[in-house]
């Protein structure tokens, strides 16, 4: 049984500035996000873990430095990266929607295989790297605790899919920044959630 804290990083500039869609952007985090990364630290204190991992974003890398307590040990993996949203990176939902409303409507039907922002990743493509990552975790950590830090749109869809819900209904699944989400597999790849969205 592999056990999993999953974060979401702390809030970033973009995040402050009307939610504009980071994706892939490399942005850092605010003075609130930095506090965030901490408050997560005091939730996750006494919990020993085995491994930590991080995406390679810099929001999502000093998050896991500072919740864990052990800067040194973070290791990154390209895999956690954030869900690439194409056209849509840096701008809020309602200027993106404004700008070409069938963009949007065709991701919120059919995200498995459509295009974020017609030019970034799909749900699927996010899932099946997503998926390799927790394979290889399950493998290399067989009976171990390991905290992994990553994003809004990897979490929710990887969660999704082990849940068996419908890619397009991701969104119902709530992460806000620096919340810890607590979930196990077996060693048949079962998926169980303990907790979600915890502070």
């Amino acid at each position: 049984m592999l056990t999993v804290y999953l974060l979401r990083h702390g809030e970033t500039f973009w995040n402050a500035d009307g939610n504009r869609y980071c994706g892939a952007s490399d942005i850092g985090l605010t003075e609130k996000g930095l506090q965030q990364a901490h408050q997560a630290a005091d939730v996750l204190r006494g919990i020993s873990f085995d491994a930590i991992y991080s995406s390679p974003l810099q929001r999502a890398f000093l998050t896991a430095q500072i919740a864990s307590g052990k800067p040194d040990n973070v290791v990154v993996d390209a895999r956690l990266i954030e869900a690439s949203f194409g056209r849509w990176e840096g701008k809020t939902r309602a200027e993106f929607i404004a700008e070409a409303p069938h963009l949007w409507d065709d991701w919120c039907q059919e995200p498995d295989n459509i295009r974020a922002g017609g030019e970034g990743d799909t749900a699927m493509e996010i899932v099946n790297r997503t998926d390799a990552f927790f394979q290889e975790m399950q493998q290399k950590h067989p009976g171990a605790t390991i905290l992994v830090v990553a994003h809004n749109a990897v979490n929710r869809f990887y969660m999704a899919w082990k849940l068996g819900m419908p890619l397009r209904n991701y969104r119902r699944l709530v992460q806000e920044n620096s919340s810890v989400t607590l979930f196990s597999l077996d060693e048949e790849g079962e998926f169980s959630l303990l907790k979600l969205n915890c502070r």
